[in-house]
Parts: C-alpha cells; sequence; structure tokens
C-alpha cells in the first residue's frame, strides 16, 4: 500500500510518536504526491505569562517573548527537518504553523479539502517520559471526511 495517496495532511510536533507518523506519511504518498505539515502549538502554552511568579509587567513581557522565540525556534526546526526528508524523497511539502486545541485546529486546516489522508501519531504508552500533548482521536473520527491514520508509538 506504498506510495498511494496524493495528498497527506500530517500532523508531528517531532517527538517520537510524531516522527514515527512523519515515516509513515513519508511512506504512504505517491509518487508526485504532497504532505502538508501541521505543526500545533497547544493553546495551553498561550496563557503562559508567568503571572504567578514574576512580579512586574516587563519581566512578563520578555518572559513571554522569550518564550514565543522558543516556540518559534522549535517549529522552524521541525519544519526544516520534514521539509528535508520530504525534498530529499522528491515529495512537495508545504506547512501550517497554528495555536490551538490539537484536534479542533487539525479539523479547522483539513476543512480546506483536497485532502486523500489524515495521519497522526498515537499517544506517547504510560511510563514513557516526554512531552503529553493531548490529540482527543474521537472528534477526528466523526469530522473528518477523509481516512485518518493513527501510527502506533514506537515505544509501545
Amino acid at each position: 500500500m506504498a506510495g498511494v495517496f496524493r495528498r497527506i495532511l500530517l500532523a508531528s510536533h517531532g517527538t517520537p510518536g510524531a516522527r514515527a507518523a512523519e515515516s509513515a506519511a513519508l511512506d504512504l504518498v505517491a509518487e508526485g504526491g504532497s504532505i502538508r505539515h501541521l505543526y500545533i502549538v497547544a493553546d495551553f502554552w498561550h496563557g503562559m505569562t508567568g503571572d504567578d511568579w514574576l512580579n512586574n509587567a516587563g519581566s512578563r513581557m520578555r518572559y513571554e517573548s522569550h518564550l514565543e522565540a522558543e516556540l518559534e525556534k522549535d517549529a522552524r526546526a521541525e519544519i526544516d527537518r520534514l521539509s528535508a526528508q520530504a525534498a530529499a524523497r522528491g515529495v512537495a511539502y508545504g506547512h501550517v504553523v497554528a495555536v490551538g486545541k490539537p484536534a479542533n485546529t487539525l479539523l479547522e486546516v483539513a476543512a480546506g479539502g483536497g485532502l486523500d489522508l489524515v495521519v497522526i501519531g498515537a499517544p506517547r504508552p504510560k511510563g514513557v517520559k516526554g512531552h503529553r500533548s493531548r490529540l482527543d482521536v474521537e472528534p477526528l473520527v466523526k469530522g473528518l471526511g477523509v481516512p485518518l491514520l493513527v501510527v502506533p508509538h514506537p515505544g509501545a
């Protein structure tokens, strides 16, 4: 079944589970096909201003700017890495960076249409250390108008 999908939406933020999804998407994209990479910054970061421990507005603004710069740097690194992998395979690559609730954001981007498949990684198994960004799969199963592939976590 390798290489049969022409337009894939891939949600990935670079964790081991997301990288497993990336590998699957790269294997499943057809020759001449494309991958649209969705990098979601979970909305819980939006409220991180340090209000609970920074005691003045200037400090909070510097902290918020620092946090935004770090999140942007992380996103750029993942975009550059995946773009290079796609280019090495001759796959057209595009990306979207969005802030929001992961499932809602994925549904909004997918609503643009023209997709053959959506690929995401499975949640990190209990006991495996790392970032835990919750992506509720049920709304995707109900709301996507295209097939959804949930790739198993490599630690499962």
